[in-house]
């Protein structure tokens, strides 16, 4: 059948003159528009509802009682890296289908970085085959930081345009306060706004610590929405310059608690609220939840489960220009809906995609077949250097100024210090000793060596850095996963254990690793671009919890290292980052030397 065909039937099946494909009877719906609940029936015809009336005589194909359980819509992540989670789309089903997740926004910067427009259309080219609908919030940002990294792919405003006219392209992805607030100098990126809303889509934003007038040019620049809250005020005054807040809870970003309490104890409006969770590990997902686990923390936190829901799918599908299709159990909508025996919490028992059940009970119940990616998306890491303990040594530098400490020589050093469960991060300074010509960690102190190896082939650069907050007291970890360039991001105590890493990163083609003494204690492959793997979510998960736990025991206290490590290179949220060519000072946008004079 075609669209103006499936209509019709639509229409007929509304008035009661064709057979609806199925009837669920016996539901408490949650109306997300009046913010109650009715009981009724929710008659379907195709993949799309067409009534929500009491009809105990409409003629129908199929019958389900729900047995007054509460229908409610399917869950929209606002706004998601897939590539985060370390799947590959058809493996991310069989952790968020089910706990009611029928709707991914997706920025796929992550790939894009990797392999370009080419690595995009294969990542995406297998999308209508999954249990879940997926739209596009076009990456503006690839490379993210030019000039201050290398990356293997690059989309430009010609590129970005190409994947804007995508049938599932919903918005521009977000652009950082770097590539706007000097207008004179961002043409590209301005051009992409102008691009996205030409074809009537928003444009995304990304305004980690932007406050002030900084904050009302960036909200001029039409950008519609911000997902790096983190305190109240940053809602508040985001809400004020007339941009929507995505309330974000990833692996490394909890910031879920500290806004919804200071939301419910102010009385705020929500209605240009959202939920997302942004990078989140396919194993914390699996642990605690996706969507469901925010809107289950927001109610457990004193929000009404009507306003969390309606956060969770009308709000999102609204702001993005889509609630012709989802984010209600209506008519005209796609059926999309979850049925739950309670709203406190929330556990579906059972999840409709386009009218079809596709989990019960805590299970996926369709198959999904399995995305063979190209040979040349699984063979991205191409590190000319880093295998070498020599390539991590830290010459101190004859301009630099060596003090006398005792019988040793000590230097100061610019430090990358994270904030736990946070993705921003602080210049610090640190006094390191220099034995033999060599700037060395300090484990008392907990400054660690940190280093970027490009890995696209292209140069063979290598910057090293200092971090603290690791808490490492042996060995070193280390990925291909480094937003957002993703070369390899190496952290150690010791050079030949960092080398070792970028060996054991080779050899499996990308993904995560700990070592110490020269031996691999626990790795996760990720083959897919270096960012993903397309094996079973439980086998993924099961080695992610070893090398976790491989990372405690060479003394990290972190709860996430490897999410916090992929982000320390991130040269675009405040204060610094580590690309290939240096250690970035964010705010102002360019390199600055480690050693300070």
């Amino acid at each position: 059948m075609n669209a103006l065909t499936d209509l019709q039937y639509q229409i007929q099946a509304a008035l009661g003159q064709r057979p609806l494909d199925l009837l669920v009877r016996n539901v408490r719906l949650v109306d997300v528009y009046a913010e109650k609940i009715v009981e009724t029936d929710i008659g379907i015809c195709g993949d799309r509802i067409v009534s929500v009336l009491r009809n105990e005589s409409r003629e129908t194909q199929r019958t389900l009682d729900a047995n007054g359980r509460y229908a409610l819509p399917g869950f929209i992540d606002a706004h998601i890296h897939i590539e985060s989670a370390l799947l590959t789309p058809d493996r991310l089903a069989e952790v968020v289908v089910p706990t009611g997740t029928t709707t991914l926004f997706v920025d796929p910067m992550e790939v894009a970085n990797v392999a370009g427009y080419d690595g995009l259309a294969e990542f995406f080219r297998a999308a209508p085959t999954l249990p879940y609908r997926i739209f596009v919030e076009v990456s503006s940002r690839v490379p993210t930081a030019p000039g201050l990294e290398t990356t293997g792919g690059e989309l430009g405003p010609a590129e970005v345009r190409r994947v804007l006219a995508w049938p599932t392209a919903i918005s521009l992805g977000e652009l950082d306060p770097s590539k706007v607030l000097d207008a004179s100098r961002k043409a590209p990126y301005l051009k992409k706004i102008l691009a996205a809303h030409a074809r009537g889509k928003i444009a995304n934003g990304h305004a980690a610590g932007l406050s002030g007038q900084d904050l009302e040019a960036y909200a001029a620049a039409r950008l519609a929405d911000d997902h790096e809250c983190v305190t109240l005020d940053d809602v508040k005054a985001r809400l004020a310059m007339g941009m929507a807040v995505i309330i974000r809870e990833g692996s490394s970003e909890r910031n879920l608690q500290d806004l919804i309490s200071g939301i419910v104890r102010e009385n705020l409006p929500t209605r240009h609220m959202m939920f997302c969770v942004d990078d989140k590990f396919s194993a914390d997902i699996a642990a605690e939840g996706h969507i469901d686990y925010n809107v289950n923390e927001a109610i457990r936190l004193g929000l009404d489960p009507l306003k969390a829901i309606q956060m969770a799918s009308l709000n999102a599908a609204e702001h993005f220009r889509l609630d012709d299709r989802l984010g209600a159990v209506a008519p005209g909508r796609w059926a999309d809906f979850i049925l739950t025996d309670s709203l406190t919490p929330i556990s579906p028992a059972q999840v409709y995609v386009g009218g079809r059940l596709v989990a019960q009970g805590g299970r996926l119940v369709v198959e999904v077949p399995k995305i063979r990616y190209a040979a040349w998306l699984k063979n991205t890491v191409k590190a000319k250097r880093g295998t070498k303990a020599a390539h991590f040594a830290f010459k101190h530098p004859e301009r630099g100024v060596a003090k006398s400490k005792g019988a040793a020589l000590s230097v100061t050093v610019r430090v990358i210090e994270i904030v736990p469960d946070q993705i921003i991060n602080y210049f610090r300074e640190a006094e390191l000793e220099v034995k033999d010509g060599q700037i060395c960690p300090d484990l008392t102190q907990d400054v660690l060596k940190i280093a970027v190896v490009e890995r696209h082939g292209k140069n063979g650069n290598i910057a090293v850095a200092f971090a603290k907050g690791f808490g490492l007291k042996r060995g070193a970890i280390g990925g291909t996963v480094a937003h957002d360039h993703h070369n390899i991001v190496v952290l150690g105590t010791n050079d030949a254990d960092m080398a070792a890493c970028v060996r054991a990163l080779a050899r499996m083609r990308g993904g995560f690793v700990a070592v110490a003494e020269g031996r691999t204690l626990a790795q996760v492959p990720l083959t897919v671009a270096g960012l993903m793997s397309d094996r079973p979510a439980s086998e993924v998960n099961a080695a992610l919890d070893k090398l976790n736990a491989a990372a405690r025991e060479l003394g990290s206290p972190l709860n996430s290292p490897f999410m916090t490590l992929s982000f320390v290179s991130l040269p675009s949220i405040p204060e610094a980052g580590l690309t290939d060519k240096g250690l970035v000072d964010v705010r102002a946008r360019k390199i600055v030397p480690v050693v300070i004079n």
